[in-house]
C-alpha cells in the first residue's frame, strides 16, 4: 500500500525536496495533500504534476488564481489557515509532514496529532514551542513523530534497536554556518547576500540566517529535548565544517554512534516517510577518501549569542522557548528586508525576553497569546 502524504509547505525547501522523494519512490508514497502560503504558482505547477487529492493556498486572496487554474484538473481548491489547520484530519491521510516555517506550524501539527496521524517533522518550532503540550498530546494518541531535520533524524537513527539503553548525552552537530572563525568586527557589517549563503546546505532563507546566527542549532537544541525526553545538560553542540557527520548519541557505557552521509535532506526525508525501511535510491553515495579530514570545534557562545540564549530559555522552560522564537521570526524577518543589522538580531530577541511575562505550565492559548504579545515587542524594539 503507497502511504499518502500531506505536505504542509509544499512550495518551500524541505516541500520540493519531498516531492523530488516521492517522484523516486512512486510506487511508496503518493502526495495527497499540498499547502503553500503565498507561492501560487508553484502550488499550481506542483499540483498540475502531482495530482493530488487536495491543494490550499494560505493567501486566501490567491485562491481565484489557483482555483482557476486547475478547474480542469480532479483537484479540490481551499484557501486560509483554518482550512490547512482541518485538512489534516482527512481520513485519506497515512502521514502529515510539517514543513512550513515556524510558529504558523503549531495548530495543524496538533489537529493532526488528535487525529491519530503519523507526523514526520521538519516544524521544529512546534516542539520548541510548545514541546510538554505536544509531548503529552503524542502520549495521549499513541502517535508516531518521525524527525525530518537531519541532525535528528540522525540520532533517531543512533537510537534504532537500542530500546532500554540508557542515553548519557548527544551530540548535535553544526555546520558553523557562513560566518564560522569571523571576529565580532566583520560581523557588524555582514550583509543579508552574505548570511543567506550557506556553505554546505540548500535551505530557506529563514532557516538559512538562523543557521548564520547559530539560533537554527539553539532551535534543534529544544526540539531535541522534547524528542529524546533529555534534559539539557545531556544536549552538546559540537561544529562540524563538513556536515558529514549529522549527530551522535553516547550511551551510558561510553560508547558513541553516529550516523553518517552527505549533506542531502531527501535522505532524512525519505528515511521518516518510509520507517523502519530503508528504500533503495539514486541518491549520490559518501565516500570516505572524498573527505580524509573530519574537524570538530566547539561553537562560540559570545561571538553567537543566539545559542547562549536558546540553551537559557530551555533551562526557563514555560513559555519562555515560546518568546524566543517570536521575537526571532520578527527579528529574522527584519533582517532580511534591511531594516536592522545581523547583531541585531540577538539584541532584539534578548529584550523582547527580558520583556516577557513568564508563565510556567502555558495552555495553547497562553502560547498563541504569548507569540503574539512577543511579536508586538520585539516589532516595537525594531522601530
Amino acid at each position: 500500500m503507497k502511504k499518502r502524504i500531506a505536505i504542509l509547505g509544499s512550495t518551500g525547501s524541505i516541500g520540493t525536496q519531498t516531492l523530488e522523494v516521492i517522484s523516486e519512490q512512486p510506487d511508496s508514497f503518493v502526495a495527497e495533500v499540498l499547502t503553500a502560503g503565498n507561492n501560487a504558482d508553484l502550488l499550481i505547477a506542483q499540483a498540475i504534476e502531482y495530482q493530488p487529492d487536495t491543494v490550499i493556498i494560505g493567501n486566501e486572496t490567491l485562491y481565484p488564481k489557483v482555483k482557476q487554474a486547475l478547474a480542469n484538473f480532479p483537484i479540490k481548491v481551499y484557501a486560509g489557515a483554518d482550512a490547512i489547520a482541518q485538512i489534516v484530519q482527512n481520513g485519506n491521510i497515512d502521514i502529515v509532514l510539517t514543513a512550513m516555517v515556524g510558529f504558523s506550524g503549531l495548530v495543524p501539527t496538533i489537529n493532526a496529532i488528535k487525529s491519530g496521524k503519523t507526523i514526520a517533522l521538519a516544524n521544529k518550532e512546534t516542539l520548541v514551542v510548545a514541546g510538554d503540550l505536544i509531548s503529552r498530546l503524542v502520549a495521549e494518541h499513541h502517535v508516531n513523530i518521525f524527525p525530518v531535520d537531519s541532525e535528528h533524524s540522525a540520532i533517531f537513527q543512533c537510537l534504532t534497536g537500542e530500546v532500554g539503553n540508557e542515553i548519557e548525552k548527544i551530540y548535535l552537530t553544526a555546520s558553523g554556518g557562513p560566518f564560522r572563525g569571523k571576529s565580532a568586527e566583520f560581523l557588524k557589517t555582514v550583509t543579508k547576500a552574505q548570511a543567506l549563503k550557506h556553505p554546505n546546505w540548500d535551505m530557506g532563507a529563514k532557516i538559512t540566517i538562523d543557521s548564520a546566527t547559530l539560533m537554527n542549532k539553539g532551535l534543534e537544541a529544544i526540539e531535541a529535548k522534547w524528542l529524546f525526553n533529555l534534559k539539557p545538560e545531556q544536549i552538546e553542540v559540537v561544529v562540524h565544517p563538513q556536515s558529514i557527520v549529522h549527530s551522535a548519541v553516547q550511551f551510558r557505557d561510553g560508547s558513541v554512534k553516529a550516523q553518517l552521509g552527505l549533506p542531502d535532506m531527501k535522505l532524512p526525508i525519505q528515511y521518516a516517510l518510509a520507517y523502519p525501511d530503508r528504500l533503495p535510491n539514486t541518491m549520490k553515495r559518501f565516500s570516505f577518501f572524498d573527505y580524509p579530514q573530519l574537524t570538530f570545534e566547539k561553537p562560540d557562545f559570545e561571538l553567537f549569542p543566539n545559542l547562549r540564549i536558546a540553551f537559557e530559555v530551555m533551562e526557563l522552560g514555560g513559555n519562555m522557548p515560546c518568546v524566543m522564537n517570536a521575537a526571532n521570526e520578527i527579528a529574522v524577518e527584519a533582517f532580511l528586508n534591511d531594516r536592522i543589522s545581523f547583531l541585531d538580531i540577538a539584541r532584539i530577541i534578548e529584550r523582547t525576553i527580558e520583556t516577557s511575562e513568564y508563565i510556567a505550565s502555558p495552555t495553547l492559548t497562553d502560547y498563541q497569546q504569548t507569540d503574539a504579545n512577543a511579536r508586538q515587542t520585539a516589532e516595537r524594539l525594531i522601530k
